[in-house]
């Protein structure tokens, strides 16, 4: 595993980790844990901790430093080997680094924004948007540097059927986990309904529609997220792409699970961030998947070209992609075909 793939799953990890800790500042109700002041906390760097909200709040900001830090040396680091292949040019790691960076720090001023008018709902929802962009450009720079399954789906064929189930299933998660966020903002929306998977009451507050509008989306996920994973499978899709369908569909039918047990249980704190958790891994997941499935569906000299390193490395035997012949290069155990 090369440093460029390292460093994209490290800073996807910290970005997976300031997305769950999140959702422990909106539960505890830490959002305004240091006042209207940003970035600094009651104009301070390292304020008194003497509040649990206070600490949720900079723990959080601390995280989203790291965050930065993080995109912005994976950029640094894309851009000094551009030249080499898979890293560089119009499919390689540095545009999708370059992408998360310009939305790490759009995300990170828009914090500001949010807390200054007070965490109101749609701010926080335009906030949760962002997030999710970014998100999704560090799994494209993750997958092109070959992790995720990006550099064994370069030796495999998919079909543009099933791109395009993904990415409807990619398009559906990302409404259903705004949804969401609305949800857990909108004023009384979180408890508006007191059964699972109905209401329980008649629906005639417009909180009660919010939060029944984000089940029925995510049933309807659910059942999509099924049914690609029965067809590809059936369909014998690329090994990938149907591994693939097959933990997003793990990580749904996990999300129902915890939401009939968060609302049985009258919404405890731990199932809540759990459930925004497993949201996160749903679109993480799905996202993924539509852009494995996509690059399977390619042709091979349509693909990007696989992620290697300076140093020397030996050619392989080629090996039959499609209906031709490429050459493979194995670097460090990373596996591809040339363009």
């Amino acid at each position: 595993m090369n440093s460029l793939r390292r460093l994209s799953h490290v800073t996807l990890c910290i970005a997976l980790a300031h997305l769950v800790f999140g959702a422990i500042v909106r539960i505890s109700g830490s959002g305004m844990g240091c006042g209207d002041h940003w970035p600094k906390c009651y104009g301070h760097w390292f304020p008194p901790f003497d509040q649990p909200t206070l600490i949720i709040e900079w723990t959080h900001r601390l995280l989203a430093a790291l965050l930065i830090t993080a995109v912005v040396a994976l950029a640094a680091t894309a851009f000094a080997r551009r030249g080499l292949p898979g890293v560089g040019g119009r499919r390689g790691v540095l545009r999708a680094a370059l992408l998360a960076a310009v939305t790490v720090v759009v995300t990170a001023l828009f914090g500001a924004v949010t807390v200054w008018l007070g965490n109101v709902w749609w701010a926080t929802l335009v906030h949760w948007l962002l997030a999710a962009t970014l998100l999704a450009a560090l799994a494209v720079a993750v997958i092109r540097a070959g992790g995720l399954g990006g550099a064994r789906v370069l030796l495999e064929k998919g079909s543009s059927r099933a791109a395009r189930g993904a990415m409807v299933a990619a398009g559906l998660a990302l409404v259903v986990l705004l949804f969401g966020g609305m949800t857990a903002k909108y004023p009384g929306a979180s408890g508006a309904c007191p059964s699972f998977p109905l209401c329980g009451v008649a629906l005639s507050h417009p909180a009660q529609h919010v939060q029944m509008t984000h089940r029925v989306l995510a049933f309807l996920l659910f059942f999509h997220v099924l049914g690609l994973m029965i067809s590809f499978g059936r369909r014998r899709e690329a090994p990938v792409v149907v591994t693939a369908a097959r933990v997003a569909f793990g990580f749904v039918f996990l999300q129902i699970l915890v939401a009939g047990a968060m609302i049985g249980m009258r919404m405890p704190p731990e199932l809540r961030s759990l459930h925004q958790a497993v949201g996160v891994g749903i679109w993480l997941s799905l996202f993924s998947l539509a852009y494995l499935a996509r690059m399977a569906a390619r042709e091979p000299g349509e693909r990007p070209a696989p992620l290697v390193d300076a140093s020397p490395s030996g050619a392989r035997p080629s090996r039959s992609v499609g209906n031709g012949e490429v050459p493979v290069v194995a670097t460090r155990g990373v596996r591809g075909v040339q363009p």
